[in-house]
């Protein structure tokens, strides 16, 4: 999420325009000029906030401004303030990224096809990623794994460049990100996919339907690929070898439910397919946390307001619980304090109240949460 940037002195500010655009929507009674900003005291007509304010930023925000509205010893202040005009970035980086991508996965399932199908070779590691990465591996490592799981995460992503667009928040599109398979490591080709905001959320209600639209867009588009992985699973089971160590995954709620409507045996190896599906939930659920600049802070945020950082620390506190039975956590969790962090901008107008609508939003998300998540994700046997 862009932050506001300040004034310069490179960039003088138009107050007689500034004075009349926000004086028709918020009468004030004193004004104050600031090097980080205008600051005007205003009166506030709490049915129209919200109309008001978004009319107000729709309206300056081509001459560069950017406008916050803050709550201070019982008086409302409105901040002006002027955008620092940054470069974009390339669509070509998204499209490089992309390619990329679309190759490491194909690798994973390329590797995860040829391990489904032979399940009892005995290579050395050199000839086995030679074998894994042929022409009929890599074609079939496409189709069952990358294809699906690419859905999955290009869906999510394009879910919150969508709705950022229909909030007038400008926003990138999907950078993914690959990851080269690693030999005796967990292949999965990706850590996910990001955007990036361009402007500060405007207001509650657009940073819940953001946070929320890309995890409702990923788990909707998840749910077909477990149940076409399930159902290519149950046609030809692959018993797991009993001299082979191997990963179990421990599915969560949604896929022990879908799994109650096939025949599998409880010792197959999980397809490709069905492992793509097992992915995309299990990013939905670690993105639905209520921390920090997670999907589920943002949809933390837009309901508890600044409350929510209890919320966060309450997440910390069970990710490091949860780390005594999978140690996965604990990294998590370090990356959670270090680098994601328990706070959460606010929105540019945080006195607007959330509908019906968006309450049923968040219990939506709650509920795709609790059938997502797996405490313990899988295990090694």
């Amino acid at each position: 999420m862009s932050t506001p940037e300040t004034p310069t002195p490179e960039e003088p500010v138009d107050i007689p325009y500034l004075q009349r655009e926000v004086g028709q929507r918020f009468p004030f009674y004193d004004m104050k000029v600031t090097p980080q900003a205008l600051v005007f005291f205003c009166h506030i007509d709490e049915p129209t906030i919200n109309d008001n304010f978004e009319a107000l930023r729709l309206a300056i925000k081509d001459k560069g401004y950017i406008p916050m509205l803050q709550l201070q010893n019982g008086e409302y202040l409105l901040y002006i303030m002027k955008k620092q005009h940054r470069k974009t970035r390339s669509i070509y980086i998204n499209i490089v990224l992309l390619a990329v991508t679309i190759i490491t996965t194909t690798m994973a399932g390329a590797i995860l096809w040829f391990n489904y199908n032979n399940p009892t070779t005995n290579l050395d590691i050199l000839t086995y990623y030679a074998k894994s990465l042929e022409a009929g591996n890599l074609l079939f490592g496409f189709l069952t794994f990358s294809l699906p799981l690419m859905l999955i995460l290009g869906i999510h992503e394009t879910g919150h460049y969508l709705v950022s667009r229909k909030h007038h928040v400008e926003a990138s599109l999907p950078f993914f990100i690959p990851l080269p398979p690693i030999p005796g490591a967990l292949d999965l080709g990706t850590f996910g996919a990001v955007i990036s905001t361009r402007d500060p959320i405007p207001n509650r209600k657009a940073l819940l339907h953001i946070g929320a639209s890309g995890p409702i867009c990923g788990f909707l588009t998840a749910i077909p690929v477990v149940i076409i992985g399930f159902f290519l699973m149950q046609q030809n089971p692959v018993p797991i070898p009993a001299s082979a160590g191997s990963i179990q995954f421990i599915p969560p709620l949604l896929i022990q439910w879908i799994g109650m409507l096939f025949t599998i045996p409880s010792n197959a190896i999980i397809h490709p397919t069905l492992f793509a599906g097992w992915v995309g939930i299990f990013l939905t659920a670690v993105n639905l946390l209520p921390v920090g600049q997670l999907d589920g802070g943002h949809v933390a945020r837009a309901v508890f307001k600044d409350k929510h950082r209890y919320i966060s620390w309450g997440i910390v506190i069970m990710l490091l619980a949860l780390g005594l039975f999978y140690t996965g956590w604990f990294m998590f969790a370090f990356i959670v304090l270090i680098f994601l962090g328990t706070q959460h901008q606010p929105p540019l107008n945080e006195f607007s109240p959330l509908e019906r609508r968006e309450i049923l939003i968040a219990l939506a998300i709650l509920v795709i949460f609790i059938l997502s998540f797996a405490p313990i994700p899988f295990s090694t046997q």
